[in-house]
């Protein structure tokens, strides 16, 4: 029970509870409310706090302090390094500047809200990047209210995102059309034969770039003609770490069927490596067998694939890309080739169809507007 007294010309309230760690009683107290009701409406919510578990104090802790503490303890090690990278710098470079020493109970809704508007009026993030630095404070402030109960409710809960602009979007789809993919594959092999492959099977299959380099022997079956993709690359790896890591999501992990060609060419891969492996014998990395290497097994750097495929499309005339640019040059190919969204998920390994969709939607419909206005052209064709 709560107690009051006078203090001057203001009030105070007083509540003593058990610790429910120590067991020792304990006695809080607040004041400077202007009248005796306003300290028992104060008082009654705390009690309702201290009945509900929601630790004593914990709306006291910093943001800054707790977003550290919640990296450490609820992220490092048990998210692939890239996400827990992510959420590092979101925490860094972009939550705290704004908040800077701010508490966890003073972070409400409008404030919050506030946040968001200023990130998308600086005009410096992408829809999609706001949506990412959100996920990193949301999931970070549902962590403070359960389990942990420092406080009790999500400011983040209700917050108004950016929409969407699609006409934007439309042009930020990066790929390399049908018509100079031969091209761009020709040049690649007279540059080099490993990134040839390389970048040949992510054109061939819509896999991440990780997620190829990551490839080993055992887990292409020819005679099927499947290739299961069941890890990552860590290409952030520091000397000594594991060389793999999981796939983006449980969803990523996959398996998918190739064409007849492009298994006969992995065939002839797989002979090239038996020679490095024959030529270099002991300093060939026989434990990795990576299907995709340097020429003594050791896996290929992501600067060497990135400076690699720029140098390509310069030499092929074709403007330039980012790598992830070939994995949406094989879905627009399953577009324009008249395969369904549903297919396009499961081969791309997205968590859900809206996710295909929403990337590819514009390509599908610029698809069928074609579709329709040949169907229109051969109906003039018979009418006329």
């Amino acid at each position: 029970m709560a107690s009051f007294r006078k203090r001057g010309t203001t009030w105070q309230y007083r509540i003593k509870y058990k610790d429910p760690v120590t067991q020792e009683v304990t006695e809080l107290s607040k004041g400077g409310f202007s009248t005796k009701k306003e300290a028992q409406i104060a008082a009654s919510k705390h009690e309702e706090l201290l009945r509900s578990d929601i630790e004593v104090g914990g709306g006291e802790t910093s943001l800054k302090h707790f977003l550290i503490e919640w990296l450490e303890v609820y992220k490092k090690g048990k998210v692939a390094k890239n996400t827990f990278n992510i959420h590092k710098r979101n925490i860094e470079n972009k939550i705290l500047p704004y908040f800077k020493e701010i508490k966890l109970k003073d972070i409400t809704p409008m404030r919050y809200q506030k946040f968001i508007n200023t990130l998308e009026e600086s005009g410096k993030y992408s829809t999609r990047t706001i949506e990412i630095i959100h996920g990193t404070m949301y999931h970070a402030l549902s962590m403070a209210v359960r389990p942990l109960k420092k406080i009790s409710s999500n400011p983040c809960d209700g917050v108004v995102l950016p929409k969407k602009d699609r006409s934007k979007s439309k042009h930020s789809l990066e790929y390399i059309n049908s018509e100079d993919i031969g091209k761009f594959l020709k040049t690649a092999r007279q540059d080099n034969y490993i990134y040839y492959i390389y970048f040949k099977t992510l054109i061939e299959t819509g896999m991440r770039k990780g997620e190829a380099a990551a490839l080993q022997r055992k887990d292409i079956d020819l005679k099927k003609r499947t290739i299961a993709i069941n890890k990552s690359l860590d290409f952030q790896r520091d000397p000594g770490e594991e060389v793999f890591g999981n796939t983006k999501t449980y969803h990523s992990e996959r398996t998918i069927k190739i064409t007849e060609s492009f298994a006969k060419e992995l065939h002839a891969h797989m002979k090239w490596i038996n020679d490095n492996k024959m030529v270099f014998n002991e300093i060939y990395d026989h434990d990795l067998d990576l299907v995709f290497c340097r020429e003594k097994g050791d896996p290929l750097p992501k600067s060497s694939l990135f400076n690699a495929l720029k140098r390509i499309l310069k030499k092929a005339e074709i403007e330039n890309i980012p790598i992830h640019g070939l994995r949406h040059t094989h879905a627009v190919l399953l577009l324009e080739a008249g395969q369904s969204m549903k297919f396009i998920q499961e081969r791309l390994g997205h968590k859900n169809i809206s996710i295909t969709s929403d990337v590819y939607a514009h390509i599908s419909e610029k698809l069928e507007n074609k579709s329709v206005d040949s169907f229109e052209n051969y109906i003039n064709s018979i009418l006329s």
